[in-house]
């Protein structure tokens, strides 16, 4: 995929933290990626692990009238997805199927399986969990 150098692509929006409201936010992560030329198996990838965080950031924020931040960028050979929330005390924790949560975390299996990786990172404001995927079309990148 050509990326320019004048305009580097980024995308940024926000949700209330309500569970209505996360369809909204598939439907611009997919409209994003449509516009970037990005389909196909990667933009269902992409698409299907911003659910999984946004749906994580709105049911685990304990901030009053929170919204959710996502941010899609172009990033060296690759694109960067970002979902961010005001609750920096809840951080993503993976669990079993059989844990104390019965069965909740079991979707960041499912990103550590669609990523090339993934993580998060305590910001100023905020708590943000980030997902990276290759895009195939970029120039060889160093590891």
């Amino acid at each position: 995929m050509p990326t320019s150098t004048t305009h580097p692509r980024r995308d940024t929006f926000r949700i209330p933290k309500r569970r209505r409201h996360v369809p909204e936010a598939r439907a611009h992560v997919r409209r994003v990626l449509k516009d970037w030329a990005l389909d196909g198996e990667l933009a269902d990838d992409i698409a299907t692990i911003a659910t999984e965080l946004v749906t994580n950031a709105v049911r685990h924020c304990r901030v009053s009238h929170a919204q959710v931040e996502v941010t899609l960028s172009i990033r060296g050979c690759g694109l960067l997805l970002e979902v961010s929330d005001p609750d920096k005390d809840k951080l993503p924790a993976s669990r079993t199927a059989d844990g104390p949560e019965g069965g909740g975390g079991l979707g960041l299996v499912l990103v550590d399986a669609l990523t090339e990786r993934w993580g998060h990172e305590l910001r100023p404001y905020s708590k943000c969990v980030w997902a990276y995927f290759l895009l195939p079309e970029a120039p060889p990148c160093p590891n």
